[in-house]
This record gives C-alpha cells, sequence and structure tokens, in this order.
C-alpha cells in the first residue's frame, strides 16, 4: 500500500488525489494526514525539507514533490494517461508549472498571515506574490480555457489552483475572469474526484 502524506487544504495534496482517482489507482494509496508546523511529524524524516505531499512507497521510500509523484502515478499507471509523448508532453508540463507557480504565490501570502504578526506584513511581499496569481491568472484566461479532449497534468494543476483561491480567497478571482468560471465548472463535471477532494472553508 501506498501512503499520501499530506492535509486536505493542500492543494498540491489534492492534485495528487485526483491524478489517484482520474488514473483509478485510489485504492492503492492510503492517506495520512501530515503536519509540517510539527517537529516530531515523521514528515521531516521522510521528506527533508518537511513539504507536503509525500508519497511513501512499500519499500519505504519516499518521492516529493507533486509533480514527482504525479509522474510515478503515470507511470504505475502505464503511462501516458495524464502525461503525454512528444511536445504535447511540455506543453503540459509548462502548464502545469504555471498553475504551480499561482498555488505556490497564494500560499505564499498565507504564511505571511501565518507566520507573522499583522503589524509586521509587509506589503510589498504580499503585492509581489499578488501579482504573481494575477499574471498568471490573466495568462490561463487568455489561453487555457478551453476545454481538452484529454485532461492532463496542466489540467489537474489549474484546477487545484482555483480551487485554493476559491478557498483562501473567497472566490474573487471568479468576478474577472469568466472564461477560467466556466473552464472549471467543465472540469468539475467530468473529474468527480474534484468535488469530493474539496474543503469547505
Amino acid at each position: 500500500m501506498l501512503v499520501l502524506r499530506s492535509s486536505p487544504t493542500s492543494p498540491f495534496g489534492r492534485k495528487v488525489k485526483i491524478a489517484a482517482a482520474l488514473l483509478g489507482l485510489t485504492d492503492r494509496i492510503e492517506i495520512v494526514m501530515a503536519d509540517t508546523n510539527d517537529p516530531v511529524d515523521s514528515l521531516r524524516q521522510q521528506n527533508p525539507l518537511g513539504k507536503i505531499p509525500a508519497l511513501i512507497l512499500e519499500n519505504g521510500e519516499a518521492i516529493y514533490d507533486s509533480r514527482v509523484i504525479l509522474e510515478y502515478l503515470d507511470y504505475l499507471a502505464g503511462g501516458k494517461k495524464i502525461i503525454p509523448l512528444g511536445e504535447a508532453r511540455f506543453i503540459a508540463l509548462r502548464e502545469q508549472a504555471l498553475a504551480d507557480g499561482i498555488m505556490d504565490a497564494a500560499l505564499l501570502q498565507v504564511y505571511e498571515g501565518r507566520f507573522r504578526a499583522t503589524e509586521k506584513h509587509e506589503p510589498k511581499w504580499l503585492d509581489h506574490q499578488n501579482a504573481k496569481v494575477e499574471r498568471g491568472l490573466a495568462y490561463a484566461e487568455a489561453t487555457l480555457s478551453t476545454p481538452a479532449p484529454q485532461i492532463h497534468v496542466g489540467h489537474i494543476t489549474l484546477a487545484c489552483a482555483l480551487g485554493y483561491l476559491d478557498l483562501r480567497q473567497a472566490g474573487k478571482w471568479r468576478e474577472t475572469h469568466p472564461k477560467l468560471v466556466a473552464w472549471l465548472a467543465d472540469f468539475e463535471a467530468r473529474v468527480p474526484a474534484f468535488e469530493h477532494t474539496k474543503v469547505k472553508s
């Protein structure tokens, strides 16, 4: 049995859960909560960076981060399921990188509020991260908002990024990105795991 160390609110962990569902691997993965702030959590031995998600293999070795885990799951499922071959592979990976960057920037804004007292928040830092999110969304709205015949890692990650913005920023992105709103509705209809992995705010 594979073990996924994650938390319910992690958009990167959600990526793995959705990919596993699409690949028919959910029954092979046990999900075990991880506390990245707990110095005695075994996560820090499984991933020296202390980050989630981490996938523990049956031989005890760990694979991280989410991008590598999705590669591994696609391999387990026979390959070419969520990561295409040829030039299409690099397009999918580029889209994944963009959406990962949106999630990273949104997460850093959350961390600023979580780890610094309000009076110590750095507006320039928050604006810098928010600008990354806005540029990423603008690009996705313009170029990635047409539903694709086959879902790949880029689509999974973009859906998780939008879901994370719904969770942490009350879905404000929806007011100015109507094409992405429609795109996400299509994704959710096609991928039941998106709803099943949703955390209510």
